[in-house]
């Protein structure tokens, strides 16, 4: 009688600076768009679940907020997630640009990943952008500073090293159960899925601070039996009546172009049609208020 197959499970975090490419790895590790990104940085604000499953081995990522120096009470808890998410997993992937010295952020992570006594990977990403010579010396400089399981230059992008980086993670997996069914890629719930992705077209679409200080709730989720279509209402909050004149535009023109992006992607992500209705409301300064972080789903 043929034994059967060994499941085994990794859970790793994936770590490093604002806009440094943990979303959109997160991404193309799965296949699938799980995590909103943006060329703004502190995009991410949650810590983000990912499942991959690669023969009998069940790889559960985890996309974290950029390290930074939290200015107000949500930036706070964005670095506790982080620091949080670098205990008690199998692995931590440091993810760095291809610059031949450590900054702040990264010297800080390392230390916190001394402190969990996590293996970690270093990754380097967007290695389309600088020549062989270059990435010899980040490699050399990150060496110096801890030692790591492996190190994988990647782009993030277009996937090039991401085979070469799965292959080091599976050498982490440790026997045992998998953790998640076989077809599920995220442990988010869709409503939550939905109002990130409205999040991510305000970070597209409008500059500066304003979409930093917006937050998003999803009010309505429903589905008609007859049809499948959902019915969706979304409000946008935001910090002052200024920011929510700019966010509906002129003739609602910007919040018209927000919706129709939205909305194509939630259709993409739930498979269906999707009836979107947005809000615009102004919670003044709720970036440094506990109760309304609580309410918006950012606390413990």
């Amino acid at each position: 009688m043929k034994k059967a197959a060994q499941t085994r499970t990794a859970m790793v975090t994936i770590a490093g600076r604002p806009n440094v490419g943990k979303s959109t790895l997160t991404n193309t590790l799965v296949g699938e768009k799980i995590a909103i990104v943006s060329n703004k940085p502190q995009t991410t604000r949650n810590r983000i679940c990912a499942i991959l499953n690669r023969g009998d081995t069940q790889i559960v990522f985890m996309d974290t907020p950029g390290f930074h120096k939290a200015r107000t009470r949500l930036g706070d808890y964005m670095v506790k997630v982080v620091k949080e998410s670098v205990a008690d997993v199998d692995a931590v992937i440091l993810m760095v640009e291809p610059i031949a010295s450590a900054g702040a952020q990264e010297l800080a992570l390392i230390e916190q990943i001394k402190q969990s006594g996590s293996p970690a990977v270093l990754v380097i990403n967007k290695i389309d952008t600088v020549e062989k010579q270059a990435l010899l010396e980040v490699i050399t400089a990150y060496a110096a500073l801890h030692d790591f399981e492996a190190v994988v230059p990647i782009c993030a992008r277009t996937g090039e090293g991401v085979d070469e980086l799965l292959t080091e993670l599976e050498k982490l997996a440790q026997p045992g159960p998998k953790l998640f069914p076989e077809d599920m890629v995220t442990d988010q719930p869709e409503r939550q899925v939905c109002a990130e992705i409205v999040r991510e077209k305000l970070l597209y679409c409008l500059d500066k601070e304003i979409p930093h200080g917006t937050a998003v709730v999803v009010t309505k989720f429903s589905e008609r039996i007859e049809t499948e279509i959902i019915d969706l209402d979304v409000t946008i909050f935001c910090e002052k009546a200024s920011h929510k004149g700019i966010i509906i535009g002129k003739n609602g023109d910007m919040l018209k172009k927000v919706g129709e992006m939205a909305r194509k992607d939630i259709e993409k992500f739930m498979g269906t049609k999707v009836y979107l209705q947005t809000w615009v409301k102004v919670k003044e300064n709720w970036r440094d208020s506990d109760a309304m972080l609580r309410n918006f789903g950012y606390s413990e």
